[in-house]
């Protein structure tokens, strides 16, 4: 399913009633956005029961400046509403080979590169080749 468009007054309904939540953080100015979308979006359409959002950062200064967003793109995972991953500046890897998002193991698609442990969570690297 594609990314949807989190504003202020959706934020956080969408968090708190998600399993699973993958923030992406970005503006229309960032080229390092732009490169990332791409990659975010085929994401979403892998993992279906994982919801994928998008902030424009331009649009929504508000919950940006609330969650305090300094760099772009920032990409935050949230999972039964309590944020657990949160990652500012272009993704590790080459894009718009690798992706890095935060699912359950129960979701890993056939593509898992290898995983890092980070603490109660874990951050797979997705390869779209």
């Amino acid at each position: 399913m594609a990314p949807i468009d989190l504003k202020i007054d959706n934020f956080v309904e969408t968090v708190q009633d998600s399993e699973i939540v993958l923030v992406d953080f970005w503006a229309a100015w960032c080229g390092p956005c732009q490169r990332f979308a791409p990659i975010f979006e085929a994401a979403s359409e892998r993992h279906p029961n994982v919801t994928f959002a998008k902030v424009d950062t331009e649009d929504q200064q508000d919950l940006a400046g609330g969650l305090d967003i300094q760099a772009i793109p920032t990409l935050m995972a949230f999972k039964q509403g309590q944020l657990v991953y949160r990652e500012a500046g272009l993704m590790n890897g080459s894009p718009p080979r690798i992706v890095m998002a935060y699912v359950p193991m129960s979701c890993a698609s056939r593509t898992t590169r290898s995983m890092m442990s980070m603490g109660r969570s874990s951050v797979l690297l997705y390869s779209d080749a």
